[in-house]
């Protein structure tokens, strides 16, 4: 479990948990936070295994935010608290806010990642094994999204 939440907040390729699957490691270099490799460099698992494949991760993203979003209210509460005298409310509002924007190029690529795993799993014996062809991949057509 520890080498899959490494892999993961790593954004390594899950079939080998080595290879990059991003072009860049800063998910703050906003021109190319999600440009991916076609295929990881280490075993060859295709990164993007059917067109519009990671239409799925908005989903994930959200879920991430909500998380996100009830972890920093459960804190707020323990270490400040709400009241109905006083706005303590919007303050953690405002600051939640300001959180989830700066964290979103960070959550986009975990979400890719978490996505990305679902539907890829760990091959221990990588190194013996070819990764699965994608039976639903159309050349011609990957470029058009």
């Amino acid at each position: 479990m520890i080498g899959y939440l490494s892999s993961l907040f790593q954004n390594k390729c899950p079939r080998c948990r080595k290879g990059e699957l991003f072009v860049t490691q800063n998910p703050y270099d906003l021109k190319n936070n999600l440009k991916m490799h076609e295929r990881c460099a280490v075993c060859g698992q295709r990164t993007e295994i059917e067109v519009g494949f990671y239409y799925g991760t908005g989903y994930v993203s959200y879920g991430l935010s909500v998380v996100f979003s009830i972890l920093t209210i459960a804190a707020w509460w323990i270490f400040i608290g709400f009241s109905v005298d006083d706005d303590r409310i919007f303050y953690w509002l405002a600051i939640n806010a300001v959180l989830l924007i700066v964290l979103q190029p960070f959550f986009m690529r975990l979400s890719r990642s978490l996505w990305l795993g679902i539907f890829v799993k760990y091959d221990p014996k990588w190194k013996e094994h070819k990764p699965a062809d994608s039976e639903r991949i159309v050349e011609e057509h990957m470029k058009n999204w």
